[in-house]
């Protein structure tokens, strides 16, 4: 977290908000040494790599998806 006074705030206003888009930074604005607000991206950033696979949630087909059905397999009026 970077912590500036209002002065530098307004000063550095570009460099800061930069800091925040690119590095995820957050800034934190102070007044007299009290803060009195804080600048943080709205955007969340993106995993990298695809999520790691959840055996909980694995499926076990009993047939083979990729084989053509046969036509008393589909409903009636498709043919």
């Amino acid at each position: 977290m970077i912590t500036v006074n209002t002065h530098e705030a307004k000063t550095r206003f570009s460099t800061l908000l930069g800091a925040v888009e690119k590095d995820g930074e957050t800034i934190l604005v102070c007044r007299s040494g009290h803060p009195v607000a804080e600048i943080h991206s709205v955007l969340k950033k993106a995993k990298k790599g695809l999520p790691k696979p959840n055996k909980k949630l694995a499926v076990k087909l009993k047939y083979n998806p990729t084989e053509p059905l046969d036509e008393e397999d589909l409903p009636q009026g498709c043919l």
